[in-house]
């Protein structure tokens, strides 16, 4: 692992609520921080609601209400000899400033910085965040209002953002959440269709729906998914190809 590049600035991303860039934010930063040996810090920009920040909250009390949980993530920290990585809340419209002056006064070098950021282009400083990152991933659904709004904001980040300004951007992934594996709609081939045809990039990999993803653990719960503090159960993200999803996100991103 070559820790000497410069760390990369991800962000899951849409104009609509309720997609789960949250949830892909908190899995991924987990699978890459506890499983994978990376270096991660995560920016909660998102104003009001700081989702991630409130996650951390609930994820702390769970581990030490359960005592499974708690055996895990003990052995995980001896194990890799590392600390939960750090959410640090801050305003969107300064948060590029904020993350470089946390990695350059960070004790460990750190690879990915994840952005968790509002779900508005009116907010304010929103644009230039989204300029100076790297990667850009936005769940879809097969869902008309999703679709629009998801399509209207790519095409703003592609034709304004990358063509007029200057930005850090390299790509921007389409990726199918929510996909349910018994119903074959006819919906997914028009929108990739529709996403071929405004040269648009779309993930192959495909996240099957679960309710995994809208629920946390419970006191008796010997399993994790969605956590920040302990990364999701391997047979669980296989269930969902949760797995596949992160092989083509680390070959995106090249880290």
């Amino acid at each position: 692992m070559n820790t000497k590049k410069k760390p990369l600035f991800i962000a899951f991303s849409s104009q609509k609520g309720g997609v789960g860039k949250s949830t892909f934010t908190a899995l991924v930063a987990s699978t890459l921080h506890y499983r994978l040996g990376y270096n991660v810090v995560v920016f909660d920009t998102d104003f009001p609601q700081h989702s991630l920040t409130k996650m951390k909250v609930r994820d702390l009390a769970m581990v030490m209400e359960n005592e499974h949980l708690k055996k895990l993530a003990y052995n995980q920290f001896m194990a890799i000899n590392k600390k939960a990585y750090e959410i640090v809340q801050h305003k969107a419209d300064s948060v590029l400033e904020r993350a470089i002056e946390y990695i350059n006064t960070s004790a460990i070098p750190i690879d990915v910085v994840f952005f968790d950021l509002p779900g508005t282009v009116n907010t304010p400083g929103i644009l230039k965040a989204l300029a100076g990152m790297h990667h850009i991933f936005t769940p879809i659904t097969a869902d008309r209002l999703v679709m629009e709004s998801t399509l209207i904001f790519t095409q703003l980040l592609q034709d304004v953002i990358m063509k007029k300004v200057e930005t850090s951007i390299k790509t921007i992934n389409l990726f199918w959440n929510e996909v349910d594996g018994r119903e074959r709609t006819p919906l997914y081939d028009v929108y990739n269709q529709l996403i071929a045809q405004l040269g648009l990039s779309l993930m192959q990999s495909q996240v099957k729906n679960s309710t995994r993803f809208r629920k946390e653990s419970e006191n008796d719960s010997k399993t994790i998914f969605r956590s920040t503090l302990i990364p999701p159960d391997e047979r669980l993200m296989k269930a969902c190809q949760l797995d596949l999803f992160i092989t083509e996100f680390l070959k995106i991103i090249q880290l």
